[in-house]
């Protein structure tokens, strides 16, 4: 479906209806909305954007020689506020060969779950996703009560980041749309969503994780390339450089 008022510039299915208003959730963006039913439009499948579609994207600038060398990319643990969202990150992981582990929790309650996970799987990269918002009525962008889940992935990667604080070793990846950049770059993000607080991609986190897995632990990964893998680039998601987290070796 799609909301007339807004130009039918979104994708998005119906997850409830109360008299006539639809709530709905993106179907690629991190989004909840609701809309009166006559503003909804319907979509044919062949015009949203395929998941498959992006991976050959992801895909296309990896280059690795198999037929001389062996590879062991990072290992990966996402945990995601969406259980969709999840299930289709995970599936990109896999389709690229990189150990991902995925664990769906609320939002809130991920600060108080962390830690046991982290010290369970060991990752090298660690993505703490699910759903945000900023909501302008509620306030200036730099107040974290003005965001949906903002405040709950800022607790998150503190915790991650005070069990681990070597950024070399636990890259996080954190946000969702709209959610507030600076701070949580200043909580110990790696990168993070969103500079101009835009919507992201579904797979946008999941995208920015691959590039790290898949890219050499001993040379520094090319910020701007990676980040332009994205839906939006580096207005959706923006970070600090760092060092990829793939084992290279030889023989194969």
């Amino acid at each position: 479906m799609t909301r007339e008022s807004y130009q039918n510039d979104m994708f998005f299915k119906i997850i409830d209806i109360v008299g006539n208003v639809a709530y709905l959730k993106g179907i690629n963006l991190r989004l909840y909305a609701d809309s009166e039913l006559e503003d909804l439009n319907k979509v044919e499948n062949q015009k949203i954007e395929d998941d498959d579609l992006i991976l050959e994207r992801v895909d296309k600038g990896i280059k690795l020689d198999r037929s001389e060398y062996f590879y062991l990319p990072g290992k990966v643990l996402h945990i995601d506020g969406d259980e969709d969202y999840l299930r289709r990150c995970m599936n990109l992981y896999k389709k690229l060969n990189i150990m991902a582990y995925g664990v769906c929790l609320q939002e809130a309650d991920i600060q108080s779950e962390i830690v046991s996970y982290l010290t369970k799987l060991n990752p090298d990269i660690l993505v703490i996703t699910g759903h945000d918002a900023y909501y302008k009525r509620k306030g200036s962008i730099k107040e974290l009560t003005s965001y949906k889940n903002t405040a709950n992935f800022i607790e998150a990667v503190k915790m991650a980041r005070k069990y681990e604080k070597d950024q070399d070793k636990l890259i996080i990846i954190a946000g969702a749309c709209q959610s507030n950049y600076e701070e949580l770059i200043k909580a110990g993000a790696t990168f993070a969503s969103s500079p101009k607080r835009i919507n992201i991609h579904a797979l946008d986190p999941a995208i920015i994780a691959s590039g790290i897995a898949l890219f050499d632990r001993n040379k520094t990964v090319d910020l701007i390339h990676l980040l332009e893998k994205t839906k939006y680039g580096a207005e959706g998601i923006g970070g600090v450089a760092t060092k990829g987290c793939m084992f290279v070796g030889y023989p194969r």
